[in-house]
């Protein structure tokens, strides 16, 4: 059993590991890494927020100029986080992570200093790679010696320094936004700069004898079995959040009733108060069932936001997304890890990981078009379609679509209990 659930940087530490011919004896740095990896995505969570305002005022661009400088981010980190993975597993994971924090400084630096929207598109493509490097990287570094059974459990609870910051980052642009716009750039550099000087401060990283080598020999070293199908349901999910970055806030604005600053507030709130405390279900009650419900869920709030843009209607929906996206994660990794196997974590988990960057990369652009062409209600259901779609993903991988390798048998009682 691979249970996904929520421990302390304490508790991290006391997981058994096996013992693996290594140069050196000290252990991963899971607190700081875990540390670094927040400030990261605190960072990207508060270009989320701040984002589509700076856009439309200091570029003078619409909804989908918007939805582009949004999504084109995710399609950086959607490109690297295979390689960064692939670096983790090859024992690079420290250059790696510390390459993207200072990305993350730099794509700051050009979101402030950006003349014209072009620029800061590479800005959020630089920015984009840097969250890629820091989380996809780290992990594999984090997973080190972690028994086969036992790594479902530890990435889950790693994956919170990632989904808590993309959670909480809002709320440091709402609270950095009060010294005016440029207040909420230097604080991202700020983070991007602790998330390098973390990094510097552990040692290097044991060298495995059994490490992969990075150059990947084929397809299946960046693309392993198993890990797709999971992906393309998370991916599907994913764009229901990327509407919700890209319009939540413009939307509520538009109706006149308030609400926009507390909107990606709501959503953070019950994202990560149920990941804090629905992660154990996943173990309970099995990835693809936990998936199941959520999706449901986060179904019903994106239904309720396209109803009305009054806060009354849309707030409440905006916490029904949080809380359904909040254990996709968790779910997907339970069923990444019991399809493809232990063999090159960092790579598997990537590639499923990626499938969430490409569904925002998608919805951005997307949710934009469909918003400045058919509203922002026919945006907000088209998200939700999506989510319905990812459903049907998730009703193929509950019902024994797992590769060949595994069995009926093994997919049917594997998948159940999050094996």
């Amino acid at each position: 059993m691979v249970p996904i659930c929520i421990i302390s940087p304490m508790e991290i530490n006391e997981v058994p590991t096996r013992q693996e011919p290594a140069v050196g004896t000290t252990g991963p740095p899971v607190r700081r890494l875990w540390s670094a990896v927040l400030c990261g995505y605190l960072a990207f969570g508060a270009t989320l927020q701040a984002l589509p305002g700076y856009v439309i005022e200091r570029f003078t661009g619409g909804t989908v100029a918007a939805g582009w400088a949004v999504g084109i981010a995710f399609a950086a980190t959607a490109l690297g986080r295979p390689w960064a993975g692939r670096a983790g597993d090859a024992g690079r994971s420290r250059p790696v992570v510390l390459a993207g924090g200072l990305l993350i400084a730099l794509g700051a630096l050009g979101h402030l200093l950006a003349p014209d929207l072009a620029v800061l598109l590479l800005a959020r493509v630089a920015m984009g790679a840097g969250e890629a490097a820091v989380f996809s990287a780290a992990l594999p570094w984090v997973l080190t010696g972690t028994p086969p059974e036992r790594r479902g459990r530890v990435a889950g609870w790693f994956g919170l320094s990632m989904w808590g910051g993309l959670a909480a980052g809002p709320l440091i642009a709402i609270v950095a936004g009060s010294g005016g716009p440029r207040a909420v750039w230097w604080t991202v550099l700020g983070l991007g700069l602790a998330c390098a000087l973390l990094v510097l401060t552990t040692r290097p990283q044991p060298v495995h004898e059994d490490r992969p080598a990075f150059r990947p020999r084929g397809v299946r070293d960046l693309v392993p079995a198993g890990a797709v199908l999971p992906g393309l349901g998370l991916g599907l999910s994913a764009y229901g959040y990327g509407t919700v970055t890209t319009l939540l806030v413009l939307y509520l604005t538009s109706g006149g009733h308030g609400g926009q600053n507390a909107a990606l507030a709501v959503f953070a709130g019950a994202f990560l108060v149920t990941r804090w405390l629905g992660s154990p279900r996943v173990d309970r009650h099995g990835g693809p069932r936990v998936a199941l419900v959520v999706l449901t869920i986060e179904i019903a709030g994106l239904l309720l936001v396209a109803r009305s843009p009054d806060p009354v209607t849309a707030l409440p929906g905006a916490a029904l997304v949080g809380v359904g996206l909040s254990l996709m994660f968790p779910a997907t990794v339970a069923m990444t890890l019991a399809r493809s196997g232990p063999v090159r974590p960092g790579a598997s988990v990537g590639l499923t990981t990626s499938f969430w960057d490409l569904g925002i990369l998608v919805a951005g652009p997307t949710a934009g078009l469909i918003s400045a062409h058919a509203g922002d209600r026919a945006a907000f259901l088209t998200a939700a379609a999506s989510a319905a779609l990812a459903l049907v993903v998730t009703f193929a991988l509950r019902c024994g679509a797992a590769p060949r390798k595994f069995g009926c048998g093994a997919c049917a009682s594997g998948l159940r209990s999050g094996t």
